[in-house]
């Protein structure tokens, strides 16, 4: 699966996926002279490079957390960590998904930005799956240099995560950090559930894990053990944990004597630890892990955002303010979280990370705001809204209640009304729109286009021509309407340039012309139709 690339149940949200692309930055991969290109070779070379370190595991910190004297650099352990990973081309593509159970294949460039950020994590995730006695060989594959083969493979986007089993490919679902890939890995490669019998495993399970689920039994066997066995094959995000001692217990969750759930979660945010209480049932494991799996206020980052941006089933709330000010106010924002945890996911953004925030605010106009802005998305029924009064906590409150209750009024975005015309078409905006187009008592011919459109100029010169050609009819006004600027909720077009022509007894069923139609044919088509609704008036 193409991380990048992901669908969405409204098509409403495709629009800031889209600019988020076209504002990705580029920074180059750095060339790696030490590749394996050869699948017979790289046992050998993993043998050497532990003979030349005790090993990996022996301190995970020195080699992701940070460097003293005495320690490998950074560069030193990515590069070995790079080496881990196999390089496919056209040559032993086809021969390494066959003769391997399960297979991680990265799609990269060395251009793409998104394959710079992922390539290292990728990496490190390989490197301590390999620590742990994994199977799954990762690999990776340079589309650019070897293109046929990339897709025989099936990657089509960059950066692109396939899981090879017994040749036949899945896609990637998990998040793109280090611990997110390894832990989607060992999930899908047969481990749902590690289990945990002593402190020392438990303090060695810690060295990798920030975030996981732990299951509490007297006996691995029963009906809750099997439903939680359960709910651990079908979740892909969450390592599950299964112990039976309190003593265990302790060193991943405190205090378990003192509470009589069955079941917690652990995460590395202010909300650290949760708990489940009740009987479990695979349904309500699962259920309670995605209303508590992230954050009360998740903080966007270029890590997380296509975590996010996948995650259609909540109504979001976006708070989009400078870091400073987003500092002092997210314990306000978390208390207002708790009250929908069930129903809304808040996600708070850097308004200065134009590469994160603009997106979305250009949604809403606000493209070039440096004032706090809240916004709320709804998947479901394609809406989007603006808190328009001061976000101030009572004022999210009332505004996070509405949209669960679904009674805040959809925001449609407006340029200004011009105060002046100029020239033969009528500029329409979202704001104009009832009145000088639906309560208009002329028909109106409304062209819709957009800046980026290709096509559009050569159709607006087209359509100024025959506006020219009809100066002076009474009964009929040329309008555009810029679809880049304005909104309005019956206005429900995708395809740019759009012509329009609105009957004056039938506004509410507008006459699609062909765009591509030539000067005389568009003049022809108006004409027709103005002399139609002329017979029907007769009539």
């Amino acid at each position: 699966m193409a991380p990048f690339k992901l669908k969405f149940a409204s098509k409403l949200l495709l629009l800031p996926f889209l600019v988020l692309l076209l504002f990705s930055r580029f920074t180059d991969v750095v060339s790696e002279t030490d590749v394996v290109d050869d699948l017979d070779g790289i046992q050998e070379l993993i043998a050497i490079d532990n003979e030349l370190e005790s090993g990996l595991a022996s301190d995970p910190t020195t080699h992701f957390e940070g460097s003293n004297s005495g320690k490998k650099s950074e560069a030193e352990v990515l590069s070995k960590a790079q080496r881990i990973v196999l390089e496919l081309n056209i040559d032993n593509a086809k021969r390494v998904i066959e003769e391997n159970e399960y297979v991680l294949v990265l799609g990269y460039a060395p251009w793409d930005g998104g394959s710079a950020d992922l390539m290292p994590r990728f990496a490190e995730a390989a490197t301590i799956l390999k620590s742990l006695g994994s199977e799954l060989l990762m690999a990776k594959i340079d589309t650019e240099r070897h293109p046929k083969a990339a897709s025989s493979l099936g990657i089509k986007g960059l950066p692109t995560l396939l899981l090879f089993v017994n040749g036949t490919s899945q896609s990637y679902t998990g998040g793109f950090s280090r611990e997110e890939i390894m832990t989607w890995a060992r999930k899908k490669t047969g481990l749902p559930v590690i289990r945990i019998n002593s402190v020392a495993e438990a303090d060695e399970f810690l060295r990798w894990h920030s975030t996981y689920a732990v299951g509490l039994f007297d006996k691995f066997e029963g009906s809750e053990y099997d439903e939680f066995y359960k709910a651990a094959v079908a979740d892909s995000e969450i390592q599950f944990v299964e112990l039976s001692s309190l003593e265990v217990a302790k060193t991943l969750y405190p205090d378990p004597a003192h509470s009589k759930a069955r079941f917690f979660l652990v995460k590395s945010v202010p909300e650290h630890y949760t708990a489940l209480d009740g009987s479990l049932s695979k349904d309500l494991i699962l259920n309670f892990l995605e209303d508590n799996k992230l954050p009360l206020v998740t903080v966007m980052t270029e890590l997380n955002s296509a975590k996010l941006y996948s995650r259609p089933e909540k109504k979001q709330v976006y708070f989009f303010a400078e870091i400073n000010v987003l500092n002092k106010v997210l314990d306000q924002w978390r208390d207002i979280a708790k009250k929908f945890k069930s129903q809304i996911m808040f996600i708070a953004v850097d308004i200065n990370n134009d590469h994160l925030a603009k997106p979305y605010l250009s949604l809403f106009g606000l493209q070039e705001s440096k004032e706090t802005v809240v916004v709320a998305f709804d998947y479901n029924s394609n809406s989007k809204y603006l808190l328009e009064s001061s976000a101030t906590p009572s004022n999210i409150e009332d505004f996070c209640t509405s949209l669960a209750q679904e009674s805040l009024l959809p925001f449609y975005k407006s340029q200004p009304i011009p105060e002046k015309e100029d020239g033969n078409i009528l500029t329409i905006v979202g704001r104009s729109f009832d009145e000088l187009v639906l309560r208009n008592p002329k028909n109106i011919m409304l062209e819709v286009h957009t800046p980026w459109c290709i096509t559009c100029e050569a159709t607006s010169k087209k359509v100024q021509k025959v506006a020219k050609h009809f100066e002076g009819l009474d009964k009929l006004i040329f309008a555009r309407f810029d679809a880049s600027e304005n909104e309005h909720p019956i206005l429900k077009v995708e395809d740019y340039p759009t012509l329009l022509f609105y009957p004056v007894h039938d506004k509410s069923n507008p006459i699609k012309l062909p765009a591509k139609s030539s000067l005389k044919e568009l003049a022809v088509l108006i004409n027709k139709n103005l002399k139609l609704r002329d017979s029907k008036d007769e009539l």
